[in-house]
């Protein structure tokens, strides 16, 4: 008997939902169709409360010629009719995320598996809480204070300022002493002191780009992926196959991620993404990890997605068992 999925996407990946094998998702669904799971997708403004219940307006997806599609009619179903729900909208996290996340405080997580728990996510900031981590991660503050902002880059030298809430490095910024322009960032950034940010100590290996270690469960992949900066920038900005190179995990670093994999999986985040330079943990991804899965297969001449369905169907037989007996093809 095929499982029920149900996967919340970004309204870009339901707008470009087809043929798209750069993002994440599309790998996932894709799997789990060829497996025989009931996969339905919807976006975070498709969750809702009625009567203190957690519904959804949800379609269902289906596979035909190796790619993906879904019907657009959508039907409403509660939350806690799936067994199993990926809540994989991307950044911003602002009010409308924070909202569908607290949708999921009205679901039984016992009889629905949550990847990522989204109670645990609103809690968790991807840059906020390397600090949960001091020990692996670069010199930070995180202030909205320009005075302290400007201390800590002379103190520094060099520095990145981060928002708290974006993705793909947007309004990241490359901050070095001197520099004219350091308070009109400063103010732009903190929105004239009303909004915090990170100040992270610049680590001089980042013109070598960022590993992105992944983890599922508590499970480190021994597969890596290292992201190159872009052309006349300082991140890693364009994703396309120039920009990404084969990386090998340290043994420090294969320990490192599994410590903090113990950790995050024992709060119901079981996809991460770690973005590290120079043994350092610059953000801890737990909202939508882009796990590379193209670029990974053209990398190690490997279908990553088997690799993948295994580790995430061993946490979904953990989770039901001994309640359930599910059948998993393997």
């Amino acid at each position: 008997m095929a499982k029920n999925i149900l996967f919340i996407i970004d309204e870009t990946e339901l707008k470009y939902f087809e043929f798209n094998d750069l993002v994440t998702n599309f790998w996932f669904i894709k799997e789990f169709l060829k497996r025989d799971y009931k996969v339905d997708i919807a976006v975070k403004g498709d969750l809702y409360i009625e009567k203190a219940q957690a519904f959804v307006l949800a379609r269902k997806s289906y596979i035909d010629k190796e790619n993906i599609f879904y019907a657009k009619e959508q039907n409403r179903y509660l939350v806690n009719d799936y067994d199993i729900v990926f809540f994989r909208p991307d950044p911003p996290v602002d009010i409308n995320y924070i909202n569908a996340c607290y949708v999921f405080d009205f679901v039984d997580k016992q009889k629905t598996l949550l990847f990522n728990n989204p109670s645990e996510i609103k809690n968790f900031n991807e840059k906020f809480h390397i600090n949960y981590f001091p020990q692996y991660a670069p010199e930070n503050l995180i202030t909205n204070n320009s005075e302290l902002i400007l201390n800590f880059v002379n103190e520094k030298e060099e520095a990145i300022l981060k928002p708290l809430n974006r993705c793909f490095g947007s309004g990241v910024y490359y901050m070095k002493k001197g520099d004219k322009n350091l308070l009109t960032i400063i103010n732009n950034m903190t929105e004239d002191g009303k909004t915090s940010v990170m100040l992270q100590k610049y680590i001089p290996e980042a013109k070598f780009g960022d590993k992105r270690i992944l983890i599922i469960g508590e499970n480190v992949m021994e597969e890596c992926i290292q992201k190159l900066p872009g052309e006349n920038n300082f991140k890693f900005s364009i994703h396309s196959d120039k920009y990404f190179e084969n990386a090998k995990l340290s043994d420090y670093e294969k320990n490192m991620a599994q410590s903090i994999a113990k950790i995050l999986s024992a709060r119901g985040l079981y996809l991460v993404g770690l973005d590290v330079i120079n043994e350092k943990v610059i953000e801890t991804n737990v909202t939508s990890p882009c796990y590379f899965i193209r670029e990974i297969n053209q990398h190690y001449g490997i279908h990553f997605e088997d690799k993948i369905m295994k580790n995430i169907e061993q946490i979904i037989d953990k989770h039901f068992a001994p309640e359930r007996s599910y059948a998993f093809n393997k």
